[in-house]
């Protein structure tokens, strides 16, 4: 990545960091993913019961894998047969691993579910939410966040799905109703009741969709 590129996205950390701790959230700035996977196994103590939803920025940084490796009591609801068992599980872990579809510059998280298991652990249930944001998914504002959660994250989603919606065969955002939609529930996380909870580490790279 660029030096210049690596120089914004620090001074950009700053704000959006400033933005979450007011809004009751952590936020952390991480160099590179080694440093992300550092940070979030801090915030991880061992014996914890952690599980996730679909976040492709928590694989990238090699925390699934850790946490596989290591002492903790990692719920994989790709390898439990019952998954609304694991789905529900969730809401009683100690630590649920999540990403963002986009952060506002001042500290906002918008997520889109189909199922709404992701975007529910994160509202309530579990001890500690801590998300892994590349900061690709910074936007200006919560419109902006807005578009790109419907935009680029969802389009691409459906398409790694395999599932037939018009924005997985467009590339955008059709507003549609379609039985596979994926854009169900939408959540917008503008403060945290809950001191501690809800912990953000943005990494200087480009992570998830």
């Amino acid at each position: 990545m660029s030096e210049y590129i690596t120089m914004r996205n620090e001074l950009l950390a700053k704000r959006v960091i400033k933005g979450l701790d007011s809004r009751n959230m952590t936020g952390y700035y991480a160099k590179d993913r080694e440093e992300a996977l550092a940070q979030a196994l801090a915030l991880i103590p061992e014996g914890s019961a952690v599980t996730m939803g679909g976040g492709m920025s928590v694989h990238e940084i090699g925390l699934v894998k850790a946490l596989k490796a290591g002492n903790y009591n990692f719920i994989d609801r790709d390898e439990i047969e019952d998954k609304r068992a694991a789905m529900l599980a969730a809401y009683d872990a100690d630590v649920f691993l999540a990403s963002a579809n986009a952060v506002t510059d001042d500290g906002i998280l918008v997520n889109i579910d189909g199922n709404a298991n992701r975007v529910s652990a994160i509202a309530q249930g579990p001890r500690k939410v801590v998300f892994i944001v590349g900061m690709n998914k910074v936007c200006s504002d919560l419109d902006g966040a807005m578009k790109r959660a419907r935009n680029v994250a969802a389009p691409i989603n459906a398409q790694r799905f395999g599932l037939s919606t018009p924005c997985s065969k467009l590339g955008t955002c059709m507003d549609c109703k379609s039985p596979d939609t994926i854009c169900c529930q939408f959540l917008i996380t503008r403060y945290s009741r809950h001191k501690d909870r809800i912990h953000v580490i943005l990494v200087d790279d480009n992570l998830g969709f």
